[in-house]
């Protein structure tokens, strides 16, 4: 801050002092000796009062030096000029026009405009191309408006002589133009400049005002020297100066704190020039005001086009980090579901291959979770190279990965050998590895979320298998052989059947094992149902079918409890579906039934025709296949069938039995 009070305050008295002395002059109309001391000895003390307290400030501080020294030369010259008229061409009797006092005249406003847009550069720092086109929109309006208000009666009045018209026209031309700077300045500022800037646009004002009141009454003969309007030169160039004293903030103008009035003050800016335009389409109005207002309008379609595509360009920046994962630079979630998605709307096929590490909490315990997260970094470059020209790699979260393969992939295809070795890593005592689960979509589930939760199911088995066996389904199949020791032994038989019957329909390994599987529980449920109405001779009541027709859905809670086993659970809900919509729980039909769901279904009934039942006796394997083709298309599905139907023949025919010689795996 500079320290100006004991300096400032006496020659500010002074100054207004003489101010208000010479205004009292200038509205009693006096004359002779009075009219003398108000017009040429007030008026230029205060002149160079005003300089001498603006040269002060700028001996006493280093800040903004160049832009007050340059705004000082222009106040300079204008009084250089007044002294030359006042001292010399006022009495001669026919001063030339335009003269030599008019140079230093005209000399105030290129320099006045340079130490201004210096000052705006200092005060008003960290400003984006918007806002100066902000800025400049706001700037040229006040120019336009202001010549349209004060320019016309300038011009219409205006010497027929056309060098001094010009120089006439100069002055208020100048004028727009530092009118155009403070507009420039207040929007950079957000309408909120400082008390700095708040003077300087006062004194602009002030000079402006006058210019064009005294080019107008020079050019209608009406102005006389000693005039009020005389009074608002000094009182401008005063202004000038004392403004220089203000402290002033340097400021991030807009950028950070008034947006939004900047904003505002951009489309007033250009609604009024377009208005103006309009004006001029009717009317008569000069072309420097519809070239401002052009220029104008110009600069705000740029304005307007670069914030649409500043717009365009942060809703995409928006929509590929909404897509894409933070750590990795993988797509997420959402970016796989929009991928699935696509290929479902191609009527395109692939393969889902859903990761997860085993070992990688061991891994962020040991190491730290920083050193987690880029072990999660490296194995995502190392799984863009294993699949590269093959599919693409997701991080769905965590240590989950995913990887999207085009068309049906076994399990034996190089590409997952590839994937489990770029998701593996050694350590002294243990290794992260992974456990993959594979789905084909649209093939096994018809939605993405539904793909997504197959492969995670599968994920779970494949991790369970791999922790060393199956430990839920040890646990249910011996509690099926305790509890029913008979039904243990015919969902063996189903089992092996359908065993059968998958490799006909050349299922692959993972299919198969969840056949497999679901075939040895599909009647885990019936556990809760009661012994009297399994075991019930005659036909079961309304009641009691409600309660058996519950064990399918028994069935699958108990199985989805293990993780592993939720594969397994779906197809058990679904053992008991309809090839025709009939069947329960969920009354699905055809294709909708899960292909391993019909195959048991198939089977079940087999061994349930040729099996002695409380409610019916065995009956041959022949007997069974004629029922089984008598319902096909309305119970069972038909390929599936077939299927069984070949089966049976091979083994009649002494072919090698499909039947493997155990179930489990």
């Amino acid at each position: 801050m500079i320290r100006s009070r004991p300096v400032l305050a006496p020659a500010g008295a002074v100054i207004a002092l003489a101010l208000l002395v010479e205004a009292a002059v200038a509205v009693s109309g006096a004359d002779g000796t009075a009219r003398v001391i108000g017009d040429r000895w007030l008026y230029s003390g205060v002149e160079l009062a005003s300089l001498a307290v603006l040269a002060a400030r700028i001996m006493r501080s280093r800040t903004d030096r160049l832009a007050w020294t340059l705004i000082w030369l222009g106040l300079l010259g204008w009084t250089v000029g007044d002294l030359i008229w006042s001292l010399w061409l006022d009495a001669m009797a026919n001063p030339p026009t335009p003269s030599i006092a008019d140079a230093f005249y005209l000399t105030m406003y290129p320099a006045l405009a340079a130490g201004l847009i210096l000052l705006m550069r200092a005060r008003l720092h960290r400003v984006g191309l918007t806002q100066w086109l902000d800025g400049l929109i706001v700037g040229l309006t006040t120019a336009a408006l202001t010549g349209a208000l004060m320019l016309a009666p300038v011009l219409r009045a205006a010497d027929s002589r056309w060098l001094q018209g010009l120089i006439n026209i100069a002055y208020p031309v100048g004028d727009l133009g530092l009118l155009g700077i403070i507009a420039v300045a207040w929007s950079l500022a957000g309408g909120r400049p400082g008390r700095a800037w708040a003077l300087l646009g006062l004194a602009t004002i002030l000079t402006a005002v006058t210019d064009v009141l005294y080019a107008y009454e020079v050019a209608v003969g009406s102005y006389h020297a000693g005039a009020i309007i005389d009074v608002l030169w000094p009182a401008s160039m005063a202004t000038f100066a004392f403004a220089a004293w203000v402290p002033a903030r340097s400021q991030p103008a807009a950028v950070t704190h008034a947006v939004h009035r900047t904003v505002y003050a951009t489309g007033i800016a250009m609604v009024t020039a377009l208005g103006l335009l309009v004006v001029a389409a009717f009317g008569h109005v000069t072309p420097t005001v519809v070239v401002l207002a052009t220029c104008s309008l110009v600069l705000a379609i740029v304005r307007a086009t670069r914030t649409h595509l500043a717009g365009v360009r942060d809703l995409l920046r928006s929509e590929g980090e909404a897509m894409t994962d933070a750590l990795t630079g993988l797509g997420n979630r959402r970016c796989l579901s929009a991928a699935l998605a696509t290929q479902l709307a191609a009527g395109s096929r692939c393969t889902i291959a859903f990761s997860d590490l085993d070992g990688f909490k061991r891994y962020n315990d040991t190491f730290g979770h920083a050193a987690g997260d880029v072990l999660l970094s490296r194995m995502a470059n190392r799984l863009v190279e294993a699949v590269a020209g093959r599919g693409s790699v997701y991080r769905l979260g965590g240590d989950e990965f995913c990887m999207l393969l085009p068309g049906p992939v076994a399990r034996q295809d190089p590409v997952l050998a590839a994937i489990a070795s770029a998701l593996h890593q050694p350590c002294s005592s243990f290794a992260v590895t992974a456990s993959i689960g594979l789905a084909v979509f649209p093939d096994e589930a018809v939605t993405p979320a539904a793909a997504l939760q197959l492969a995670d199911d599968r994920m779970y088995a494949e991790k369970a298998r791999t922790a060393g066996g199956i430990p839920a389904r040890d646990v249910l199949m011996q509690l099926l052989s305790e509890r029913a020791p008979i039904l243990r032994q015919r969902v063996s038989s189903v089992g092996s059947l359908a065993g059968a019957v998958g490799r006909r329909l050349a299922l692959d390994a993972e299919t198969m094992d969840e056949l497999l599987r679901a075939a040895e529980l599909h009647d885990i449920g019936k556990l809760a149902i009661p012994d009297e109405i399994l075991d019930k001779p005659g036909p079961l009541t309304a009641e009691e079918w409600r309660f058996m027709r519950e064990h399918t859905a028994i069935g699958e809670r108990i199985l989805a409890a293990a993780p592993a086993l939720r594969p397994v659970a779906r197809l058990v809900r679904s053992s008991h579906e309809r090839w025709d919509g009939g069947g329960y729980p969920d009354g699905l039909a055809a294709e909708r039934i899960p292909l391993g769901a019909r195959i048991i279904a198939v089977c079940d009934a087999y061994e349930a025709i040729t099996s002695d039942r409380c409610y019916q006796p065995a009956r041959s394997a022949q007997a069974a296949l004629v029922e089984l083709r008598r319902n096909a298309g309305t119970q069972f599905d038909p390929r599936v069938v077939t299927a069984l139907c070949d089966v049976m023949a091979e083994r009649d025919s002494g072919t090698p039995s499909l039947l493997p010689p155990s179930v489990h795996t």
